[in-house]
């Protein structure tokens, strides 16, 4: 899927680049979340804390939002259900934006970047990790 697809042609977008190496643990990843979308102070430091904020981005002007996560299969590596966690986060976030503005690609879209292999191999701990909550 190429970038522009999911932008409208104008208006102000919040472009959040992230690097999954740099988020190997929770704490590491809230840094990057808050540093990328400039946190209000009173962020909380936890999974709970980061699905609010991201829910809200009051504090930023723009007209859409986008979390672009490079080198997915090292985000949380060490933890596959943090992981899933933080995934979970992240659809709830898109499908919280698009509820309240419509399926427009404005809003907020995250892309999760990686090869096809680590796309293929990341399927299969999201479906393991699925059967193992049931």
């Amino acid at each position: 899927m190429e970038v522009d697809s999911i932008l409208p042609v104008s208006g102000r977008h919040w472009v959040a680049r992230l690097n999954g190496t740099k988020m190997f643990d929770p704490d590491h990843a809230f840094y990057e979340f808050s540093d990328s979308l400039l946190f209000p102070g009173y962020f909380g430091w936890n999974w709970d804390a980061l699905s609010d904020c991201l829910r809200d981005l009051s504090w930023l002007a723009a007209d859409g939002y986008l979390i672009l996560v490079e080198n997915v299969p090292q985000l949380l590596s060490g933890n596959l259900r943090d992981r899933r966690t933080l995934f979970q986060i992240l659809s709830r976030a898109v499908r919280h934006w698009a509820s309240h503005l419509g399926n427009a690609p404005a809003g907020m879209n995250v892309l999760l970047l990686c090869d096809d292999d680590d796309q293929a191999r990341l399927l299969k701990q999201e479906i393991a990790a699925a059967s193992d909550t049931l």
